[in-house]
């Protein structure tokens, strides 16, 4: 028998990290540079959409979302039925609940405000985000090798 390949932990969670790298250093660009240049705006759109590609990347590792094509598949276990419910569903519950709490930030600032405006960026991924979950459960598109089939 063929020998197993282990590989490290750099290599197995490299698209991870390399995301969550990028979203820092978007973060911190975006603190020091002046948000009316076109520099500055670029790196406070790429947070909102590069946090939106974190919590894909690491949702999809660990949570489920049945009958999306965007989740990994549910392992069916015997347990309370509203328990069921929550673990087949934990990846549209957890962008729905963050995005409460993006939202409810965003409604406690200055629309125009330097980080105002980044949040709202970000209400907005996690409303496209929470959409595609849920619209891959039904919807197809053809030559998509993403879609249902």
């Amino acid at each position: 028998m063929p020998k197993r390949h282990r590989h490290s932990f750099l290599h197995r969670h490299s698209l991870t990290l390399v995301a969550v790298i990028l979203l820092i250093v978007w973060i911190v660009g975006y603190q020091l540079l002046d948000p009316k240049t076109h520099l500055g705006a670029f790196f406070g759109n790429a947070i909102a959409d590069w946090s939106g590609s974190v919590v894909i990347i690491i949702g999809t590792k660990f949570l489920y979302e049945v009958g999306s094509v965007e989740s990994r598949p549910v392992k069916s276990k015997e347990r309370f039925a509203w328990l069921d419910f929550l673990h087949r569903h934990s990846l549209l519950i957890f962008i729905i609940v963050t995005g409460v709490g993006w939202a409810w930030l965003f409604l406690r600032m200055t629309p125009d405000s330097k980080w105002g405006q980044v949040v709202g960026n970000i209400v907005s991924e996690w409303v496209q985000m929470a959409g595609l979950v849920f619209l891959t459960k039904r919807l197809v598109e053809i030559g998509s090798k993403e879609s249902r089939r």
